[in-house]
């Protein structure tokens, strides 16, 4: 082999190694750690709370089944924060998803059905007037959703102040209807051979999930959004319409938004001012440990799942060991959360001193 073809091929070979270290040890590597970290912590629970059939396949199922809503939520706040945005305001439209399902089904007398359509509209109507205010007025989007917040919450007391218990047949047969799965299956006290299950909630997260990943990684439209979140001034340059772009990605989490709220309400099946209090953190905390930097331009929705799973097998953890304060787990996801900033912050400087 001459010199100048043994030069090249040590060349493509370093390019090839580049390119692989740097999907290692980007911000690829927080999707890694996250995913990596929930497999410790699941391995973990099986041996510490094997007495308390960790392991069993419904067990694990629950930790999406009680986190349907969050996972959708969170869905759309992870599109939000690859634009280079925030949403404080999607706990609050839970409450108010929530409040308007039970007042139009119990005191409106609305079918279920109805009901739902109406508060998707509602969310859809919600994210473009924030959407507007941000893209178009170019307000800050903490403000904007600040706002949102207030105003949500307050039509939450605006429309009851007690607690509103849904009682309508069609909602309550969608929200109990098991669908089981034909594995995983263990034998009971009698002997007989039960099969784990999930709820319709838990089918809807997953599609909107599966959906999402698609919609970011293999359409026009997704690459967009990593190019407005990369550098809005790249993406002017390239002909991309910043404004239209961030526009959509707020009727988007409006929408998810609204419709984890209906998830939510599928699991509680009744609403109340407080429900959703804080929620906003929670989806912005499972997005952040997802590996999706605050800074915008890259994030995953698979991270964003799992991100979920472990702030779900935390408080499993909490439950199972029974004499400790339910705060402990908003002090670990607390501790997990401050960890992937500081490795997200550490990455980008990395990239920086590469430019």
């Amino acid at each position: 082999m001459s010199d100048a073809k043994l030069s090249l091929s040590k060349t493509e070979g370093s390019n090839v190694f580049g390119r692989i270290k740097d999907k290692l040890f980007g911000y690829n590597f927080l999707l890694f750690v996250t995913i990596g970290l929930f497999i410790i912590m699941y391995i973990a629970g099986l041996i510490v709370y094997k007495d308390k059939n960790f392991g069993n396949t419904q067990v694990f199922l629950n930790l999406i089944i009680s986190n349907a809503g969050l996972i959708i939520t969170s869905v759309g706040m992870t599109m939000v924060l690859i634009i280079g945005g925030i949403d404080i305001s999607v706990g609050s439209v839970i409450a108010v998803t929530c409040m308007m399902l039970a007042a139009m089904m119990e005191k409106g007398h609305i079918g279920a059905i109805p009901a739902i359509i109406i508060v998707l509209l509602f969310g859809i109507l919600f994210g473009a007037l924030q959407g507007w205010l941000i893209a178009y007025l170019k307000i800050q989007p903490f403000i904007v959703t600040l706002a949102g917040m207030f105003f949500a919450r307050g039509l939450t007391a605006v429309i009851s102040l007690e607690m509103i218990t849904i009682t309508n047949k069609t909602f309550l047969d969608i929200a109990k209807h098991k669908i089981y799965l034909p594995f995983g299956g263990s034998l009971n006290r009698r002997g007989v051979m039960v099969y784990p299950y999930v709820y319709p909630t838990v089918v809807l997260a997953l599609v909107v999930l599966i959906a999402s990943f698609i919609m970011l990684k293999y359409t026009k439209f997704g690459r967009k959004i990593y190019a407005v979140g990369g550098s809005e001034q790249s993406a002017l340059l390239m002909g991309l319409n910043v404004k239209r772009t961030k526009f959509i990605v707020y009727i988007i989490n409006g929408f998810l938004a609204t419709l984890g709220g209906i998830a939510f309400c599928l699991n509680t099946t009744g609403a109340f001012v407080e429900l959703g209090k804080g929620f906003e953190m929670d989806a912005i905390a499972s997005t952040v440990i997802g590996g999706t930097p605050l800074t915008g331009g890259v994030g995953n929705v698979f991270g964003t799942f799992f991100g979920v799973l472990i702030k779900a097998v935390i408080e499993t953890f909490v439950s199972f060991q029974g004499n400790l304060s339910s705060w402990w787990s908003k002090i670990i996801i607390a501790i997990l959360l401050g960890f992937f900033i500081v490795l997200q912050s550490l990455i980008a400087m990395k990239k920086e001193k590469k430019r």
